[in-house]
């Protein structure tokens, strides 16, 4: 049985205050969902040779060693990055709110990590968060905002999960280890990291490799560390969330009493490009 329709800490949600929680999202329809990290680097190009698949995928297709794709961190220099101007044109296309992956599956964080030195800061010569000033920027523009959290796949740091593969399993041996002691030192810490420093409206997890529900039931305790957080499908561990998830198409008669809502790219792959999520208002359950 799934168990998204109990709240974190263990107390069931009332119907009312389910509606109150999902009220902005289910009228906002229309969001801008932004994969970007050290992947947008090689651009799908290893070695000289284009790589198959998603171009942020690159790492585990190529099957890149940790060493050499680390090394791509240092050539990760968005001197440019103008989280305002970004904000404003979500604004302007009539978008009501804005996700970004703070961590996806190579490892790498867009923020500051305590936990990790591969992160934006600590990794690449532009050392400074990216999260926080477009957060910042989103909401002063009246938009929510919300982080895309990979908290189970991690091809860099040991132990994390890598779909395809078994337990303690990988390509290389910098990233074999325990995916328990990775959930302890660096999937539970970051995910009260972004929680409490970015406090995001929405928490968008993805690909549950390798998780069961007493793996997953201490991520979904830190979400009470943020009232009124909308989180997906996506946990694993048969934790529901609020939201479904189909991506890169539209269900034609939605998910019966299920909120909804479409992940799909604008091209043929998410990593440096900015996807478009509509939401869909659940069908009526009567």
């Amino acid at each position: 049985m799934a168990v998204g329709a109990w709240a974190a800490g263990g107390t069931a949600e009332t119907r009312e205050a389910r509606d109150a929680r999902m009220a902005w999202w289910r009228e906002a329809k229309f969001g801008m969902f932004i994969h970007w990290g050290v992947y947008a680097v090689p651009a799908g190009t290893y070695k000289g040779e284009r790589v198959g698949g998603i171009g942020e995928w690159i790492m585990l297709r190529a099957k890149i060693p940790v060493a050499e794709y680390r090394a791509f961190a240092r050539e990760f220099n968005p001197v440019d990055y103008d989280p305002d101007a970004w904000a404003r044109l979500a604004k302007a296309a009539g978008m009501r709110y804005i996700v970004i992956t703070s961590k996806h599956h190579d490892g790498f964080a867009l923020f500051d990590s305590a936990v990790t030195d591969w992160d934006v800061v600590d990794a690449t010569p532009y050392r400074r968060d990216l999260i926080g000033p477009l957060a910042a920027a989103a909401r002063r523009h009246g938009l929510k905002f919300g982080c895309y959290y990979s908290q189970a796949q991690d091809w860099t740091h040991p132990g994390g999960a890598k779909a395809g593969y078994k337990e303690g399993e990988g390509w290389d041996e910098a990233h074999k280890g325990s995916f328990d002691e990775y959930l302890r030192t660096i999937a539970i810490p970051q995910t009260r990291e972004v929680l409490t420093r970015i406090s995001p409206d929405i928490l968008w997890w993805d690909t549950p490799t390798w998780m069961t529900p007493e793996r997953a039931a201490p991520l979904h305790e830190l979400i009470a560390l943020r009232p009124g957080l909308i989180t997906n499908n996506r946990l694993g561990g048969r934790y529901s969330g609020d939201t479904e998830t189909p991506e890169q198409y539209i269900p034609a008669t939605g998910f019966k009493d299920r909120d909804w809502e479409v992940c799909m790219t604008m091209n043929d792959t998410w990593s440096t490009t900015m996807r478009i999520v509509r939401a869909r208002r659940r069908s009526c359950a009567t």
